[in-house]
């Protein structure tokens, strides 16, 4: 079975396919997202699709715990879905995970592209993994003045 390059396939699913996702803004201008898998930004153009392009990265929540989970397509399994991502679990502090990501997609030429949209998709997804703490909050002692003599 033959490939079908990656431009063709963009030229058919551009307009029209199951993960597209319209919003309309002023006017007539309208902005478009998509919902398919291996897209960091979720913008429906052709850099950031992972429908049309054989190398694409997935960074999302790893688990129950605070892990991220790193995913890059191999290209030489295409026809496969089963084995087609090369997934990679972090456990580590921030800094540490944005230099691997940055290793992993920029300087093994992978998608040095895609490095700057791949950190920022780690920093919202390692945002959303941190939990606020609870408990009681202290209150600001300069906003309660007496005045006056009671």
């Amino acid at each position: 079975m033959a490939t079908v390059p990656g431009p063709l396939i963009w030229e058919i699913v551009k307009k029209n396919n199951s993960f597209l996702v319209k919003q309309f803004g002023n006017g007539t201008a309208g902005v478009r997202f998509s919902k398919e898998r291996n897209n960091l930004f979720n913008l429906n153009s052709y850099k950031h699709s992972g429908l049309a392009n054989d190398k694409t990265v997935t960074i999302q929540p790893g688990g129950k715990d605070l892990s991220v989970l790193l995913a890059t397509t191999k290209t030489k399994k295409q026809n496969k879905p089963g084995a087609l991502l090369h997934k990679s679990v972090m456990k580590k502090e921030f800094p540490r995970m944005a230099k691997a990501v940055a290793n992993q997609v920029a300087d093994n030429h992978y998608r040095p592209d895609l490095k700057n949209a791949a950190l920022a998709r780690l920093s919202a997804v390692n945002r959303s993994l941190k939990v606020a703490k609870s408990g009681v909050k202290k209150k600001n002692r300069q906003a309660t003045k007496i005045r006056g003599r009671k």
